[in-house]
């Protein structure tokens, strides 16, 4: 399965140390085919999954293209475990006009 990457994900694995940037680079390989420590989100943030990589979480969906029917997965956020769902939950809601 194809992997998409957004910017904020991309940036933010660029700025961190040599370590946890090679963990989070493997996971996101891996979630190819759908393998990791992965599990669908609750509430306001129903419709995506989170992906743990240690004390970071990578926030994604699936999106299904409409020319070949094939789902791709959209990895839209990334941050620490401690702050990721809160401000995930404040941009989506931000970007909704909510």
């Amino acid at each position: 399965m194809k992997v998409n990457i957004s910017d904020q994900v991309r940036n933010f694995i660029l700025c961190l140390a040599p370590e946890p940037r090679k963990r989070l680079r493997e996971a996101l390989r891996m979630l190819e085919s759908e393998k990791g420590d992965i599990k669908a989100l609750e509430n306001d943030l129903s419709g995506y999954f989170r992906l743990r990589v240690r004390a970071y979480r990578v926030i994604f969906g699936y999106r299904a293209m409409e020319d070949s029917g094939v789902a791709e997965i959209e990895c839209v956020f990334c941050e620490r475990r401690s702050i990721v769902y809160e401000a995930f939950a404040a941009l989506s809601a931000r970007l909704q006009g909510r």
